[in-house]
């Protein structure tokens, strides 16, 4: 085979896993995905893409697939889409000699609890919290700040994100996430959560390359007690103050956590007027956030990613200066997908300035309320020159999806109506 390669260490499974390898192949250069199941990913053989099956969660191994694949044709660039395979994929380009972000900075940043005592001794906001590794630590640490948040120190996409209003809920919680011992890609996890404080201001996104602050998102959370995303606005609609103060202080979490190479991802909440950081991520955002600020802002993070890990000058340029809006279809109860599907499909896609319109499920499928991002049935991008318009085109839109959601108890009853 000629051609350099780019090794992608796993993926997400959706969205953003799909571009890295468009986007390698389009800069010249061959995607190599490096996983333990080619299945959990149909896009790979969708799109004739090359796999090698390795165990990613052992380093030994990982470097040997990676260093016979280097004995036949040269590779250029180690990346991930997916957080639960930045430490590893770091580990690796640095084993390679070739860019990335530093690994130990990575490793400090995937862990939660970590991340959250070098920022605070930073001086940079962030939620009170205690780190527990027993209920009745846990217990212990709510029991002045209710009501509070308990979730992994490890984690993604809101897994395990509760926010509990009284200490039997959080024993409960923390007795559930104690017990878990893998994540849902059979990766050991930490025997140890956090406790924080609950703050109840407006939740935004910064995304940051390298140092600068390339985009803010205005963000929407579904129903508690999940921290399900549920929408994402691109740019946020924001006083200059604020917009200078989220931005400031998502590049001096960066900095704080010795990153500075390619994308973060930084998640943050006000606190009256100061933003305070709930996590920093040390790759690409997910939620379709960057095919949001490339349709927006005309700024393409994917392939600056790429070109970042290729050792080529990468500096996002906005070249466009829309709005972007995207809704996640979720439901709060019990319900089936219905055969007429395809019609909402239309309906949605056919709302003025919906760009995409889209079901993850199929006819028939059983669905409830969503508790992480597992649980989002479908989504919604609309484009337009105000924020207001493309909000409120992906609203209509994602209401017109909706109609694809018949009740449990309705379908029952119409099956009962057929016998």
């Amino acid at each position: 085979m000629s051609g350099r390669l780019l090794l992608l260490v796993e993926s997400n499974t959706t969205g953003t896993g799909r571009l890295f390898a468009r986007r390698a192949a389009e800069l010249g250069v061959v995607p190599v995905l490096l996983c333990q199941d080619p299945g959990r990913y149909p896009y790979a053989a969708e799109d004739g893409l090359r796999t090698v099956v390795v165990d990613t969660s052992d380093a030994d191994r990982l470097w040997a697939a990676a260093t016979r694949l280097a004995d036949e044709t040269p590779v250029a660039g180690v990346l991930t889409s997916s957080e639960y395979y930045v430490p590893a994929a770091a580990a690796l380009a640095s084993r390679l000699g070739l860019p990335g972000p530093a690994a130990n900075a990575v490793r400090d940043c995937r862990d939660k609890a970590e991340q959250r005592r070098i920022l605070a001794a930073a001086g940079v906001g962030v939620p009170g919290f205690a780190v527990v590794s027993t209920e009745a630590a846990a217990v212990s640490a709510a029991a002045t700040r209710l009501p509070v948040v308990v979730k992994p120190v490890q984690g993604s996409g809101s897994l395990g994100v509760r926010l509990c209003s009284d200490l039997d809920e959080v024993a409960e919680h923390a007795r559930a996430l104690l017990a878990t011992t893998t994540n849902e890609r059979g990766v050991a996890t930490p025997g140890r959560i956090l406790v924080e404080e609950y703050l109840t201001g407006a939740e935004f996104s910064v995304e940051v390359f390298g140092t600068e602050a390339v985009v803010t998102v205005a963000k929407h959370v579904g129903p508690l007690p999940a921290f399900v995303e549920v929408g994402h606005d691109v740019p946020a609609a924001l006083p200059a103050g604020l917009e200078r103060e989220l931005r400031r202080t998502a590049v001096r979490a960066v900095t704080a956590l010795g990153l500075g190479w390619g994308a973060a991802h930084v998640e943050l909440r006000l606190d009256g007027p100061a933003a305070k950081v709930i996590e920093v991520n040390p790759r690409l955002a997910g939620g379709m956030i960057p095919e949001l600020v490339r349709r927006a802002c005309g700024i393409d993070l994917v392939r600056a990613q790429v070109l970042a890990a290729l050792g080529r000058t990468a500096h996002p340029e906005r070249a466009l200066y829309g709005r972007a809006s995207i809704r996640f279809l979720t439901t709060d109860r019990d319900g089936i997908l219905a055969p007429g599907l395809a019609d909402a499909v239309t309906r949605a896609g056919a709302v003025p300035g919906v760009v995409e319109a889209v079901l993850y499920r199929a006819p028939g499928e059983p669905v409830g309320p969503a508790a992480d991002f597992r649980g989002r049935l479908g989504h919604v991008i609309a484009v337009a020159d105000h924020p207001a318009e493309a909000a409120g085109a992906a609203d209509r839109a994602v209401e017109a999806l909706a109609g694809a959601i018949t009740p449990t108890s309705l379908a029952l009853d119409r099956q009962e109506a057929l016998t």
